[in-house]
């Protein structure tokens, strides 16, 4: 019987000690950690940041340590896969949650030199305090590069989980294309794809189900307010809009599993297409499907970007360009490497990627699939499977 699907605490300890054996190579005591990311991937632990810090601690002898505030001391303690927790009273309080901070570094050996991702807790929701090289009178190194780095290659479990966000985001996104109709609000039909798909997910691995997301808490799927016009805002903010013959629709679907995301996006059209926006969603395919061919191990992501540049500068689609061609993805919708032309690191298997060359224009709309691949020793595995060919994405009138 299956009874987890989550990362395991073995998991968390060898990504600790990948991540600390590195910092000793270059000279660094440990490690600390204040990204709610970074310590959901080295802890476990999954927590919504505010004004009261809260930082991992990964020692010079291995220890694993979590600083927290009260409030989440037991939230803590049951969530994470550490050695000790240590916790103060509250922020701004006295004494000062800085002095935790600065004692559990001493504890645990972090002095002269050590590694961060940065000098110390950022001022979220109004935090003022000290900077980490203060508090611990040490010298600090950034070491982010390397933690990205090492987020980039994902696991077999990790692999798996965004498996799952692929099947739940893939429901949401059937339901999401199945109640859109004209004269309905953007508002319902997606909240009624959200919940239901959510509610089956529920019913299917709820025992073993956790979100460890601070945005949202099962399947979801929705427009964004890329409807109509709006669809060539490839960044629209959702307004409530009422779906009329003719828009075209730009739509996205997910779902977290212990953390960790899929992206799934389709252009769809109420109502038959004009032959010029046709054409234009030909151009997108044909787009999309050059970056699958051009993503492989070895190559680059700037080539990746690069030969769907090509495309554009060959077929005269510039005044169309937006945005590159898309981003690694994991327990964050964005994470790097990017595919873009800026972007030189080399592709290996194991990496995620999102994948999603958009053409907008004001007259005609926004033209954006997006899929998930994994890259493989071979290629990639396209892991998304929704239809992307346009009589599978006309809603009837």
């Amino acid at each position: 019987m299956v009874t987890s699907i989550a990362i395991t605490p073995k998991e968390h300890a060898d990504r600790c000690a990948s991540l600390l054996a590195r910092a000793h190579a270059e000279g660094l005591a440990g490690v600390v950690l204040f990204d709610p990311t970074y310590v959901l991937y080295y802890s476990g632990f999954a927590f919504v940041p505010t004004e009261r810090p809260i930082a991992f601690v990964l020692g010079s002898d291995g220890t694993r340590a979590l600083v927290v505030p009260r409030l989440e001391l037991e939230h803590a303690e049951s969530n994470s896969t550490l050695d000790r927790v240590e916790h103060y009273l509250e922020y701004p309080g006295d004494p000062r949650a800085e002095d935790v901070l600065a004692s559990t570094f001493s504890d645990l050996g972090l002095t002269e030199t050590i590694g961060a991702d940065q000098d110390g807790y950022p001022w979220i929701l109004g935090y003022r305090g000290p900077t980490l090289s203060e508090l611990a009178g040490a010298t600090v190194t950034r070491v982010a590069d390397r933690i990205e780095a090492q987020m980039a290659i994902k696991s077999e479990a990790e692999v798996a989980l965004i498996r799952e966000s692929v099947r739940w985001g893939n429901l949401a996104h059937r339901l999401l294309q199945r109640y859109t109709r004209v004269g309905a609000t953007e508002t319902e039909v997606s909240q009624r794809a959200t919940n239901e798909a959510t509610f089956a997910m529920l019913d299917a691995i709820g025992e073993i189900y956790r979100a460890q997301n601070p945005f949202s808490s099962g399947a979801h799927a929705g427009y964004r307010g890329q409807i109509g016009r709006n669809s060539a805002i490839p960044h629209a903010l959702a307004g409530n809009l009422v779906f009329e013959e003719g828009d075209v629709l730009v739509t996205g679907a997910s779902a977290p599993v212990w953390g960790y995301l899929s992206e799934l996006e389709r252009t769809m059209f109420v109502g038959e297409p004009t032959g010029e926006q046709e054409r234009i969603f030909a151009h997108m395919l044909a787009l999309q499907d050059l970056a699958f061919e051009t993503i492989r191990p070895g190559a680059r992501c700037s080539d990746v970007d690069g030969a769907v540049r090509v495309y554009f500068e060959e077929h005269g689609l510039w005044p169309f360009w937006r945005h590159h061609t898309g981003h690694a993805i994991g327990l964050r919708y964005h994470e790097g490497p990017f595919l873009d032309s800026g972007d030189d690191t080399e592709i290996r298997p194991g990496m995620v990627f999102t994948v999603e060359p958009g053409l907008y224009s004001p007259e005609l709309g926004g033209f954006r699939h997006s899929d998930t691949v994994l890259v493989t020793e071979a290629g990639i595995e396209v892991l998304t499977y929704y239809p992307r060919n346009l009589a599978s994405l006309i809603i009837p009138v």
